[in-house]
């Protein structure tokens, strides 16, 4: 029961952020092993958090997680906010976001 009340806590804080932002924020990464990775972030409470997240895998397979769809069998959305000083992503503009998460 409690690892609902978790799930159910988690769910409604990202859609939350995801339904009331007024700022949003776009990024991609490219990793090591040829996967590309698009990035929606809001601000709360002076960070960068992540309400939607695509990753296209090396192979073409596109993988997407937000607050309706947390985590599948390949992976789940992150959890932690994104450094501007310390992860590797570059911003991106909206439209670039919105390709690749409806890819």
């Amino acid at each position: 029961m409690a690892d609902q009340a978790r799930i159910a806590e988690t769910v409604a804080y990202y859609r939350a952020l995801d339904e009331n932002a007024t700022v949003r924020r776009h990024f991609r990464h490219a990793d090591e092993d040829g996967g590309l990775w698009h990035f929606e972030a809001v601000p709360d409470r002076g960070e960068l958090i992540v309400v939607k997240q695509a990753e296209l895998t090396p192979a073409g397979r596109l993988h997407r997680y937000s607050w309706q769809h947390l985590e599948d069998d390949h992976g789940f959305l992150t959890d932690q906010p994104i450094d501007l000083d310390e992860d590797p992503v570059e911003a991106v503009p909206a439209e670039e976001f919105q390709q690749a998460w409806t890819r």
